[in-house]
């Protein structure tokens, strides 16, 4: 057994239950990430993904169940104890999330001088280090967002992601809207990433190259359920008929796709 299994989760979720009027999009919902680990969620568009990232982060308020943060409840916490939380988490955004007011070494500072009222050019020096650190040269810092292509703009997504040097870091679909090369590109700076600095990362995608290349273990999300966990080398062995229709891409299957008619 590794050091890494002795520890409580990172992230311990049991029971969770979030809806949208009838709509049930989170039904018991169990998951844990461990300390140093890197957890995949995949399924499909509309699973409930990214409505689990945003329980994590307390954007959304679940009806029921528990997510418990290095050992702490914090569902319903007070605003002011739920942002010592928020300060473990870095984010990497699907579409970027770049402001488009503030040059890009300011994009990736921001955390820094907003939530850690950092003086401007000492934070400009550590996203100009984090810039290099996902491939870019300091000029890069004085663009403007509209001035990058998709793939820069994921990279300094990723560097402002962590540029705290947070504890746990979330990925949004991060290859989205990438050509395959650029995908692969990303892939490999998140992995180079999140161990440089020793982070727990949870990443939601329906990328399946990208969830083999990041994640040590895949969660499959279908139905507001967990329906299969296990290490990413097992994933093609799941035998789990849902699993193996998504990770292959197979329209016939117990997965059914509603298309409404016209």
């Amino acid at each position: 057994m590794s050091a890494r299994e002795t520890l409580p989760p990172k992230i311990r979720i049991r029971n969770l239950h979030k809806r949208f009027g009838g709509n049930v999009v989170l039904d018991g919902l169990d998951l844990d990430v461990g300390v140093g680990e890197s957890v995949l969620v995949i399924g499909g568009s509309g699973s409930g993904k990214s409505v689990l990232l945003k329980c994590i982060l307390g954007l959304l308020e679940p009806e029921d169940g528990v997510i418990e943060v290095d050992g702490e409840p914090v569902i319903g916490l007070p605003a002011a104890e739920r942002e010592i939380i928020n300060r473990k988490f870095g984010m990497l955004f699907q579409g970027g999330a770049l402001f488009d007011s503030l040059r890009v070494w300011e994009n990736v500072a921001f955390g820094l001088i907003q939530g850690e009222n950092m003086d401007r050019m000492q934070a400009k020096e550590i996203a100009i280090a984090k810039l290099a650190a996902v491939g870019m040269s300091a000029n890069v810092g004085e663009l403007w967002p509209a001035e990058l292509s998709g793939g820069m703009k994921k990279r300094v997504g990723l560097a402002r992601a962590i540029a705290t040097e947070p504890e746990v870091i979330f990925f949004d679909e991060p290859t989205t809207g990438l050509d395959p090369i650029m995908a692969d590109v990303i892939n490999d700076l998140i992995v180079k990433c999140v161990r440089e600095l020793g982070a727990t990362a949870l990443s939601i995608t329906h990328d399946m190259a990208s969830a083999r290349k990041i994640a040590d273990r895949i969660a499959m999300l279908y139905k507001g359920e967990i329906i299969w966990n296990g290490p990413t080398s097992e994933i093609d062995r799941s035998g789990n008929d849902f699993v193996d229709q998504f990770i292959h891409g197979r329209a016939e299957g117990p997965i059914r796709m509603e298309v409404r008619a016209r």
